[in-house]
């Protein structure tokens, strides 16, 4: 059992660098999947929802910054809605800019959580 998983592995492993050199533009392959705890890359986070969608998120520009959102309507609603681009640090209870905020999964449901800087986000999580 053990070889044919290292099989399947290694293979996989190929087959993600042959489409990682495709000229493909908007081919993503999801390389690793987050978990509770862990930091993840702005672009995949829908501001609106708060969530860690697991892909490259719809950018909006506004005011010098750039946000994230899973659709037209989050589009519509980042510049509009001051909740959509800032949330409270759990740690320090400041008001923070998403834009600029560590973001980690909060939970289990891909929730997101917004930190000011890694020393309350290592608190948070007591890392």
């Amino acid at each position: 059992m053990k070889n044919i998983l290292l099989g399947i592995l290694a293979f996989a492993s190929v087959f993600l660098v042959s489409c990682n050199n495709s000229k493909a533009e908007n081919t993503q392959i999801a390389v690793a999947k987050f978990t509770t705890g862990d930091i993840v890359p702005h672009d995949q986070v829908c501001m609106v929802n708060n969530a860690y969608m697991g892909k490259k998120q719809l950018e909006v520009q506004h005011e010098g910054k750039t946000y994230y959102g899973c659709c037209e309507n989050c589009q519509l609603r980042i510049p509009e809605e001051e909740n959509a681009r800032m949330a409270y640090d759990p740690i320090s209870k400041k008001l923070i800019d998403k834009a600029t905020a560590i973001i980690a999964i909060s939970d289990k449901n891909d929730n997101v959580v917004y930190f000011e800087n890694k020393t309350n986000y290592e608190t948070f999580f007591n890392k």
